[in-house]
């Protein structure tokens, strides 16, 4: 009988779409490794994030809790080292600890080391604080326990996979926690382009497009992006298949859990001017597939769940305790929520709840979106029928056909926002008429709450 405790390899790309998947839905062919994972284990078609901006849905992951529990609502915000962590909690078991890539939960001022009380309880250590300022495609600087700088040769996918696949050979013998957060496939900053390999972007030049960039996408820079995001991913997916490879040629593939996701979608500035930090599916909505030992091949949850779920399926699955202060709960529970709460920072102070059909999402108009972690009054802003409409193009909130389910829908997310620890909400009504389906008003750019989006774009898009 084999007693080894599991090791984990947590993948964690960076804008990913939950659609850019064959398991998601595409034909294009982008991710068999993917879809092998999705295949092998268990895979969650409707995974969603705890908020579609990076520093908040990367500390959910780490913590286990809300952005707006952790402190870590929005960007350049450090993570609270009192917090219990995933980290902590399996070194905590015994276990080795090791993060590669991209945190973005240090020191705001600094792009590129972390100070050793800021890693989230991570005992090893070879990431940069906010990886895109300190890497190109071809160019990735990271930093190590020290924090002297290392430049790894390769593509900058290849080159955090390979440090990856050597952490692993070094601590096969002994069970371990590994977080690969690669930066692909968030555009580069300064350029505002998806930096494929050589020969990957010309490959999907001309692909068609997701039905909601396709309707959305005129005026935007989304066909000239598509190649170079689909060609990146593609990348990604040979990097998941080399280091499945890597664990079986070391005999530990089978005791190995490995889980794929996500910080967030992307919509290509079809939505709010802006890649993603709006409510719709684009931005919210995630790839997530998880093998290894006690997740069952081939299952598929349809539900939603989120990526908050994530901390506490890891630690279950390894039978470590999970901390009270984790406010997901492990997919091995046989029961599980039809509705997953998510908060939207940055762009405004909105919270949302998504079931199978129905998208409800409230904002809070007197809030300030930089500065505060959630308000007090809410308003109706957005109801989408995601059955018979999945790209969100026609909003139903007000309209008098809807009332009794928005009513529902308002009831339900202001008992899950208590749950959380959030004041009990005022959420007042949209005005209710009687026209017909129209086409989505919140497509296009906003101002919200004195934040005018783009200000200080390079510090805090991530």
């Amino acid at each position: 009988m084999n007693t080894r405790r599991p090791s984990v390899v947590v993948i964690l790309t960076d804008q990913q779409r939950w659609d850019t998947t064959g398991a998601g839905g595409n034909s294009l062919g982008v991710t068999p490794a993917f879809d092998r994972l999705a295949t092998r284990g268990t895979y969650a078609a409707t995974a969603i994030t705890p908020n579609p901006v990076c520093a908040p849905a990367r500390a959910a992951m780490q913590t286990g809790m809300y952005p707006s529990a952790s402190g870590c609502f929005r960007n350049q915000l450090t993570l609270d080292s009192e917090l219990p962590t995933l980290a902590a909690c399996f070194h905590g078991a015994g276990y080795a600890t090791g993060y590669i890539g991209k945190w973005h939960l240090g020191d705001p001022d600094v792009a590129g080391p972390v100070e050793q009380g800021e890693r989230g309880g991570y005992q090893d250590w070879l990431a940069a604080n906010v990886l895109e300022h300190t890497s190109d495609a071809y160019n990735t600087v990271v930093y190590d326990d020290e924090g002297d700088p290392v430049r790894l040769p390769g593509y900058r996918a290849d080159a955090l996979t390979d440090a990856a696949i050597r952490y692993a050979a070094d601590h096969s013998d002994e069970p371990f926690l590994l977080f690969l957060s690669l930066l692909e496939p968030h555009q580069q900053n300064e350029t505002d382009s998806y930096d494929a390999p050589e020969g990957y972007a010309e490959q999907y030049i001309g692909s068609p497009l997701p039905p909601d960039l396709a309707a959305l996408g005129n005026g935007s820079k989304v066909h000239e992006q598509i190649g170079g995001y689909y060609g990146q991913i593609k990348r990604v997916d040979e990097c998941l298949g080399r280091l499945m490879d890597a664990l079986r040629s070391l005999h530990i593939l089978e005791d190995t859990i490995v889980a794929f996701t996500s910080d967030h979608g992307c919509h290509f500035r079809t939505r709010v001017g802006e890649y993603k930090r709006s409510c719709h599916e684009a931005s919210v909505r995630v790839p997530f597939a998880i093998s290894g030992p006690g997740f069952h091949r081939g299952r598929r949850i349809e539900g939603p769940i989120s990526t908050l779920d994530l901390p506490p399926t890891l630690l279950a699955a390894a039978g470590i305790a999970v901390p009270d202060t984790m406010q997901g709960s492990s997919l091995l529970e046989r029961e599980r929520s039809d509705a997953v709460l998510f908060q939207v920072s940055e762009s405004e102070v909105g919270r949302g709840l998504r079931t199978r059909r129905w998208k409800y999402y409230v904002t809070a108009p007197d809030a300030h979106a930089w500065n505060d972690r959630h308000g007090h009054r809410y308003v109706e802003s957005a109801l989408y029928d995601l059955e018979n409409d999945p790209s969100e193009l026609e909003n139903l909130i007000g309209q008098e056909s809807s009332a009794t389910v928005t009513s529902d829908l308002r009831r339900r997310l202001a008992e899950r926002m208590i749950d959380v620890g959030e004041p009990e909400p005022v959420i007042e009504p949209a005005t209710t008429t009687r026209k017909g389906r129209h086409l989505d008003p919140r497509v296009g750019s906003i101002e919200t709450s004195g934040f005018r989006f783009g200000h200080q774009r390079k510090a805090v898009d991530g």
